[in-house]
Parts: structure tokens; sequence; C-alpha cells
């Protein structure tokens, strides 16, 4: 049976599906979008769905977790994937493009949610006084704040952890009356520390199903961002520059849902997420590092 590392190399070069990957159900948000902008393509989601939530997790384990996701949709063909994760993003991306694709295969890409978010944030705010709700592993790595200082040092960040809104979304609480208690009381906290704040980026991929509930206690002089749209527009821009890239996707207009916890329960929270039927089919990724 051929190694991961042999399947990587026997696919090196060769077009395939863009890999889609979060540690959960969020980035499914941000694959609804993709999708839109780039209907033709071939899509691999794959959720860590049986180690998530990533949020709380050390960046050592974040990155091992990572790593892993990454070299299974580099064996399934992927010659791009998005991290669509802001935790991911945030405690792994970095060390992946600089170590590790060197040495898996210096032609693949991995890209990322946060710096899109960053470079598009400006042109949403009239005074240059940025929100942030993030979960707490997102927030405590600065990830933004590192990134809004090179693309825009101008803009005044503030930053809010939010560790109940991920379980509300993922235990179908978004709707209910428990989250208004848990999202007024964030963007009350988040206003308090700084009342100027004219847009807020919600800095966690499962943050737009709670939308709702969102732009019901924010002010309405507050635009509220979602990463789907901006990220969906960054890789439109990133494959109109670099045209070798799209070449490497095939275009069946298809996508598998993957996920490494049971497939029925991931399906029938994709769909929510999806707005449309899921069928997962369950894979194992943390043992094939070898």
């Amino acid at each position: 049976m051929t190694s991961l590392k042999g399947r990587i190399r026997e696919s090196a070069g060769i077009p395939g599906p863009v890999g889609v990957f979060d540690s959960g159900y969020g980035g499914l948000t941000i694959l609804r979008e993709i999708r839109r902008a780039l209907p033709q393509a071939d899509f691999i989601y794959l959720g860590d769905n049986a180690r998530a939530p990533y949020g709380n997790r050390s960046f050592d384990l974040v990155y091992n977790f990572t790593l892993q996701a990454v070299e299974y949709l580099f064996a399934q063909g992927c010659q791009l994937v998005i991290l669509a994760c802001n935790t991911a993003s945030a405690k792994a991306l970095r060390s992946i493009q600089q170590r590790d694709l060197p040495l898996l295969d210096p032609d693949r890409r991995v890209l990322g949610v946060i710096r899109p978010t960053a470079e598009a944030v400006a042109s949403y705010t009239r005074n240059g006084h940025i929100g942030l709700f993030g979960t707490p592993g997102t927030v405590a790595s600065r990830s933004y704040d590192m990134e809004l200082a090179k693309l825009h040092p101008d803009l005044v960040l503030s930053s809010l952890p939010c560790p109940m809104w991920v379980p509300l979304v993922e235990n179908m609480e978004a709707d209910g009356e428990g989250a208004d208690f848990f999202v007024k009381r964030e963007i009350d906290r988040l206003l308090h520390i700084d009342p100027q704040i004219d847009a807020v980026i919600l800095g966690c991929t499962h943050y737009p199903l709670l939308l709702n509930k969102i732009r019901k206690y924010m002010p309405r002089e507050v635009t509220v961002l979602s990463q789907g749209d901006i990220v969906a527009a960054s890789l439109l821009d990133y494959l109109a520059r670099h045209p070798e890239m799209e070449k490497r996707i095939t275009k069946g207009a298809s996508v598998r849902y993957l996920t490494t916890e049971e497939p029925d329960k991931f399906s029938s929270l994709a769909s929510v997420f999806m707005k449309d039927p899921v069928q997962a089919e369950r894979v194992t990724i943390d043992n094939i590092t070898s």
C-alpha cells in the first residue's frame, strides 16, 4: 500500500479538487461562498470534528492536527488547500507554509482566512476603530493584531473571545432564546471596551450562523463582517494572479464531505450550514503522518 508521502508525490502537479479544512463545521460557511464564486470547481471539505473544537487547544496541538489534515488533503490530490478556520490559520498556517510545504511539495499552496479579512476590513470602517469576535485561541494568538499592524497600522483593534458561541452553533441553539443572552453580553462587552467601534469582524467561521442574533443587538451604525464573501473574493483574485494554480483545479462541480466523526451527525448539521443536503464520509487522519 502506498504511503501518505508516496501518494503526495504521485499526485504532484496533477490537477485535483480544492481542499477546504476546518476543525468542525464552521468552514462550511466559507465553502458555501467559495462554491458560489467557483461553481465549476471540484472541492473536498474535511472537518476534524472528532477533535474539535480547536479554539482552546495549544499552538503545538493545533499545528500538528492541521498539518495532518493538509497532508491528508494533499494525498487526495488537492493542489490548493484553504484553512477555513481562524484558529488553524492563526496557529498553524505560517509554520506549514514556511517549514512543511517546501518538503511536502513546494508547488502546492495552503491559504488561510485571516490575511484576506485583514486586507479587506479597512474599507468598512469610517473612523478606524475595529472590533473582533473570535475563539479564545484566535484572540490569544494576536494574529489579527499582527496582520492589521502590517497592512493598516492606523486602525485600532479591540478583540473579545466568545467561548460560548461555537457550542451554541454546534448544539443547534443559534436561533434559541439562550443565544440571545450570550450574544448580547459579548456585544455589550466589546462596545464597552471601545464605544467608537464601527466595524466588527466575525473572526470564527461558526459565527455567521449567529448573524440574526448579532444584528439584533448590534447598533445599526456598526458594520458586521462575515468572512465567506471576503475569502471567496480573495481566492478569485489569487487565482487571477496565479493562473498556473487555477489550471491545477479540476472542474467537475463536485464536492465531497469528509469528517473524522460520525458521518450521519456531521451530515445533519452540515446540511444546516450549506442549506442543501449533505452526505459525509468518515475518515481517519490522526495516524497518517508516517
